[in-house]
């Protein structure tokens, strides 16, 4: 029998992997009395997905260090947050979380009994919690309660009463769940702050507060129930899993938003204590880790591929699928699935009349695409395998750009060539540098990998928009949002023709003094 740990080993299990703890004095002291008694808390709404095991892990971690843990499923929240979970649908959902949430812990061998399971509804609606919900109402201003919940409440034009009450909700919780502490994503600290600042009003105590990271999703921004194209649902199907993986956002080098790591770190690391990436014989065959900070650095160094990184990610992962599909398997819980979340194919069609929200015009023109000037090439500070250009767009200011294009494009052509720049992007940290565009580019469809910087007419001048044949009369985005998936979409039907032009739907990129080309990646893709 192992030796209970101590309160530093206790300490180092609670906190590792953690972005940030608010009241590490306060924790350290509780531990060397007695056991942490903590609450993680979901709101019922969108289906849980892979990154739910983020948390799950955290939860194995608390277990170990023997703390006593409390999963709280916030159906009320899900309502207060713009019905993000309909009235008559609460009931079913909450129900789906309950067993879904259980089928994750059992999978990574998180014995339940040691767990207490609590619903909102279950005290939220008492005398005591409505008359401190109103207690608390006479003290918050309406400025506070905002912005406790800017990262976590829907934002919409119009904001609900509701919404102002979701922050003043949880941080009650905390009293009324007799915790120390609560454990949630780095999104919620606004939340936790506004906890600290007003329950001591009330008279209660200030609690310890536990943050994850935020997770990039598989497109490399935050993994996201209502973004279909960034998340891996638990119920997926293999070919599902395999699909999305292979879309899944992982260029060499690049360890700074990439998902697919991520997920190593915070969830198969901790987990397993190792990993290992699967490899044929004559790549080197498989590699063992022990430590994620040298996983990383390979694949800084582009020792590691992102596809033998995906690939074993995909079959850890259906390790940990394998059995909450077949627990959800059962009929009764794939009606309850088809209940809690109806197919909206099949809702009823509006009445006439009825305002419906117009489908996005997703077109060329609103990507800001233009000639850029390459002015320097330097390499990367922290990063051997990038390198920072300095790109003339026409602005007052070169654009920087962070990128790998110096292994297939020695840097000395680089230097004062014409490329083609996309420029709406949202700005995005490489490695501690902030990229400011992407150059476009011919990929070959085969191995070994071949990439060619679009080619500008010749004569044409830094700044000059390229805009596809037909498209040219519309006015760019002023920036992309990551969300709309926008140049996603429409990179899918980007291709090089059989004359080495660039095309979206065999509609040509051009410039006024004419076509945009690469020189030899005949039927490649662009990005």
């Amino acid at each position: 029998m192992e030796p209970a740990p101590g309160p530093q080993e206790k300490y180092h299990l609670i906190t590792r992997n953690l972005q940030e703890v608010l009241g590490e004095d306060k924790l350290m002291a509780i531990l060397k009395e007695r056991e942490l008694k903590i609450y993680w808390g979901t709101a019922t709404t969108g289906k849980p997905h892979v990154a739910y095991f983020v948390p799950m892990s955290k939860i194995a971690d608390f277990l170990k260090a023997g703390c006593e843990v409390t999963i709280l499923f916030a159906d009320l929240h899900a309502y207060l947050d713009n019905m993000k979970a309909p009235w008559e649908l609460l009931e079913l959902r909450t129900r789906y979380y309950e067993n879904v949430i259980k089928a994750m812990l059992e999978s990574i061998g998180v014995p339940l009994e040691k767990l207490k399971f609590v619903r909102g509804t279950d005290y939220q609606l008492s005398k005591e919690y409505t008359l401190d919900v109103y207690r608390l109402s006479s003290v918050v201003t309406q400025h506070d309660a905002k912005k406790a919940g800017a990262e976590v409440v829907k934002q919409v034009e119009h904001p609900l009463l509701s919404g102002l009450l979701y922050p003043g909700l949880q941080a009650l919780d905390e009293e009324y769940l007799k915790v120390d502490a609560q454990f949630g994503g780095v999104d919620q600290r606004k939340i936790f702050t506004f906890a600290e600042k007003y329950l001591p009003s009330l008279g209660y105590a200030k609690r310890v507060h536990l943050m994850n990271p935020m997770v990039p999703g598989l497109t490399g921004s935050k993994m996201s129930s209502s973004e279909e194209d960034s998340k891996i649902d638990l119920l997926d199907r293999k070919e599902d899993v395999k699909k999305k993986l292979k879309k899944a956002f992982c260029e060499p080098g690049n360890v700074e938003n990439n998902g697919v790591l991520s997920f190593i770190k915070h969830v198969l690391f901790p987990l397993k204590s190792e990993f290992v990436v699967l490899r044929e014989e004559k790549w080197g065959g498989n590699k063992t880790y022990t430590a994620y900070e040298a996983l990383e650095k390979d694949f800084a160094e582009q020792v590691m591929h992102p596809g033998d990184l995906k690939n074993s990610v995909e079959v850890a992962l259906n390790k940990l699928l394998d059995p909450i599909r077949e627990k959800f398997n059962s009929p009764e819980l794939k009606k309850l699935t088809n209940a809690a979340y109806p197919n909206p194919s099949k809702a009823k069609p509006a009445e006439k009349g009825t305002k419906n929200s117009e489908p996005e015009n997703v077109v060329p023109s609103r990507l800001d695409i233009r000639v850029g000037k390459v002015i320097s090439v330097e390499k990367h500070p922290d990063a051997d395998s990038l390198y920072v250009e300095k790109i003339d767009v026409g602005e007052p200011e070169p654009r920087t750009v962070v990128s790998g294009l110096v292994q297939f494009v020695p840097k000395e052509q680089l230097q004062d060539r014409l490329v083609v720049l996309l420029c709406n992007l949202k700005p995005q940290k490489m490695r501690g540098v902030e990229s400011q565009g992407m150059v476009l580019c011919a990929s070959s469809v085969g191995e070994p990998r071949q990439v060619e910087p679009l080619d500008p007419p010749a004569g044409c001048c830094a700044g000059e928009r390229v805009y596809v044949e037909g498209y040219e009369g519309g006015e760019p985005d002023d920036e992309l949002k990551p969300k709309k998936k926008v140049f996603e979409k429409l990179q899918v039907d980007f291709r090089i023709s059989e004359d080495c032009v660039a095309q979206w739907k065999q509609k040509n990129f051009l410039t006024k003094l004419g076509r945009v080309s690469c020189k030899s990646l005949k039927g490649g893709s662009i990005s």
